[in-house]
């Protein structure tokens, strides 16, 4: 029987089961935990930054060494109820050559949390940097904010216009999505949902497909070349919802990439997603 689209159940589940697409995904976290180290050994940072009154809501700094710098806040992936911030430290070493400070935050997680409260801690944390990101010599008044997977729907959510309007309008210059999902009306039938309890009202209230995002600010959209049908069909969806709403919205989609080998892509220089990035922040 099909529940979506033109899959059954255990098609649907196999679209979104990351790790069967990538079987040597263990491999990847590995990596991500040394070169996460070996950014720690080479650069000044601080940690465990309260920014809420959670025991998640912190967040880590690695400073920029020229004063009023550029800004990129990092969210993580994980599906909603996994992962640290911790593990996703080289991504500061991506663009600290360019004078960029880079933070990287932790948020309440399933099945604790419900993706509302999620996206309440996401945009708690930007207005947080907003007041005190100069004292670690980041601009205040210029902030990027890059997520992948789960962490892109969160960074999403915080383009949504009335809440941009009311609070980050004028400091949220670009946002970079990576491989995200947009749409929760299909997380809703996995099994996975029975960690993250998504109702219909929490899908149809935090899906970034079906939201107006706040007008020219500059979003990427980029997803790999390797990733599932439906993972390319929820970067394109809402490229295909919002291109007539945000003039700024550009799709790139990454020839031989999959969902984990995008992140260390970010190292490499010359590659076609950090000259994009590069050039969103214009650094």
């Amino acid at each position: 029987m099909l529940i979506y689209k033109q899959y059954n159940e255990e098609q649907l589940n196999n679209q979104y089961n990351i790790r069967l697409h990538v079987p040597e995904f263990a491999v990847y976290f590995e990596h991500w935990e040394k070169l996460s180290k070996a950014t720690r050994e080479k650069y000044s940072f601080v940690k465990d930054i309260r920014y809420g009154d959670h025991e998640r809501e912190c967040l880590d700094v690695f400073p920029s060494a020229k004063t009023k710098s550029k800004t990129l806040v990092y969210i993580h992936c994980g599906y909603w109820h996994l992962f640290y911030k911790s593990k996703f430290h080289f991504i500061s070493d991506a663009f600290f050559d360019n004078d960029v400070t880079t933070v990287l935050i932790n948020y309440p997680l399933a099945p604790a949390a419900t993706i509302g409260e999620m996206v309440a801690s996401c945009r708690k944390a930007i207005l947080w940097l907003h007041k005190n990101v100069q004292q670690f010599n980041g601009d205040p008044q210029q902030l990027y904010i890059m997520g992948n997977s789960a962490g892109a729907h969160l960074a999403a959510m915080l383009l949504e216009q009335e809440w941009m309007q009311k609070n980050a309008a004028l400091f949220i210059k670009g946002v970079c999505l990576l491989s995200g999902i947009f749409n929760l009306v299909p997380i809703q039938l996995l099994q996975l949902n029975s960690i993250l309890n998504i109702s219909n009202e929490i899908a149809m209230h935090n899906s970034p497909v079906a939201l107006i995002p706040a007008a020219n600010c500059p979003v990427l959209v980029c997803v790999g070349g390797d990733e599932t049908d439906e993972f390319k069909c929820q970067s394109k969806a809402l490229y295909d919802a919002w291109k007539d709403k945000n003039v700024a919205i550009k799709f790139l989609e990454l020839p031989g990439i999959n969902h984990y080998s995008m992140l260390e892509l970010l190292l490499h220089k010359t590659a076609s997603l950090p000259i994009a990035v590069c050039k969103m922040m214009d650094v």
